[in-house]
């Protein structure tokens, strides 16, 4: 059963006052990043942080009273099973989610937070699952399933019709993929409502599902992500089947695009976004022309990121920007070397966050150092003129990357 615009709208009347409308804005900072003219759908801003909320209420709203009784059963990496815990806890109805073992914790205690039951099993979605429908089976619950279900589908189509409503001239919608629910229903609606929009879906290089069925083409699935809440190996056979009539093309972005994005909606954007949620933006940064001068609508999907793996990430960004260097510099082992060189950069301006000795590597003279340097900066060429005055005082440079400089 695919669902129509007008399963679509009675699904809004349904999630009315328990789900919220979100806000969609005009993002002028991302549109000079990019090119585009963007909007921004803050699903993020959900009470669980993720649109998921939407087609979980859908779905636990269209189970009669003994369903309800049985209780429901739900895998999910984690927006899903937040969803579905929240709103089963609300209805009174007794839920259990199966997640990933790799599932990030934020989400794991989000989850546990709400209410439900939470096994952790399998390294990927699809090993969850396989338990998830053998506990389900076994105790006889209702399968909630993240995406391959009409009325999951319903809700999810939802954000479009608010889409279209808050900016009619949106001509490209970016929409992230996992196992397909929510580019489905968006496009079964925005197709609907205006024929001529561009609907493009968005996977990681790393999970190609969906791309790989539409393009015809083997694909492999698997990896450590950090767009976690769409690394669907299993896409759904009812999300396939209206994505191949209803999306127009589907986009893959590296690990690199994705932490450059949830560092733009960060930094640009003073937002939080997962991975899973900044993936529309990563197309975009790194398929520039393709949506040149264009009015996009992007989905920020969802906002449950690992505070420790969001410091990462901007740390990481900073060094690509130059703000960050890290250096190795050989010296003499003589009081007043580490003196020198820091009044040198702190001179030139520089700040330095980090410094490490080491005397006892053996490729180092016994009467050498090295120091390994980290400092802040004004920008790359700043950095550059730093290395270079610390070059002319003869000392010897080598370039780490952040990380190396932290082993």
């Amino acid at each position: 059963m695919i669902p129509t615009l007008e399963d679509i709208r009675e699904a809004a009347k349904l999630i009315d006052g328990a789900v919220m409308l979100t806000p969609c804005l005009p993002a002028p900072k991302l549109s000079e990043l990019t090119g585009a003219e963007v909007s921004v759908k803050y699903e993020n801003l959900q009470v669980t942080n993720a649109f998921k909320e939407r087609g979980a209420l859908v779905k636990l709203l269209s189970l009669g009273k003994a369903e309800r009784e049985r209780g429901v059963i739900a895998m999910s990496a984690g927006n899903h099973a937040q969803a579905v815990a929240y709103h089963a806890r609300r209805l009174g109805i007794p839920a259990t989610i199966v997640m990933p073992k790799p599932t990030p914790f934020v989400k794991i205690k989000a989850t546990r937070g709400y209410g439900a039951n939470v096994v952790l099993a399998g390294e990927v979605l699809a090993e969850a699952q396989a338990e998830a429908e053998r506990i389900a089976e076994a105790e006889n619950l209702v399968w909630v399933h993240p995406y391959d279900d009409p009325q999951v589908i319903r809700g999810q189509g939802t954000i479009a019709l608010e889409m279209l409503a808050a900016d009619p001239d949106l001509e490209v919608l970016v929409i992230p993929i996992g196992g397909g629910g929510l580019i489905s229903g968006m496009a079964i609606a925005a197709k609907a409502l205006k024929p001529e929009i561009e609907i493009i879906g968005v996977e990681t290089e790393l999970y190609p599902g969906m791309w790989g069925a539409l393009k015809g083409k083997p694909v492999k699935c698997g990896g450590a992500t950090l767009a976690e809440g769409i690394a669907v190996k299993n896409i759904g056979k009812l999300t396939e089947q209206i994505v191949r009539k209803t999306v127009d093309d589907i986009l893959l972005v590296d690990e690199t695009a994705i932490e450059r994005a949830v560092n733009a909606f960060l930094t640009q954007q003073k937002t939080m976004a997962e991975g899973a949620g900044a993936a529309g933006l990563a197309a975009m940064l790194s398929e520039p022309e393709r949506f040149m001068g264009r009015k996009v609508g992007l989905v920020l999907c969802g906002g449950n990121i690992d505070p420790r793996l969001l410091s990462s990430i901007m740390v990481r960004e900073l060094a690509r920007d130059g703000r960050i260097f890290s250096i190795r510099i050989s010296a003499p082992d003589r009081p007043g070397v580490l003196g020198e060189i820091s009044t040198l950069i702190g001179d030139l301006d520089g700040n330095i966050l980090e410094v490490s000795h080491h005397r006892l590597f053996l490729n180092v003279p016994v009467k050498g150092t090295t120091l390994d340097v980290t400092f802040e900066t004004h920008d790359a060429e700043h950095g550059k003129a730093i290395i270079k005055a610390m070059e002319e005082r003869d000392y010897t440079i080598k370039h780490l990357d952040v990380a190396e400089s932290r082993v």
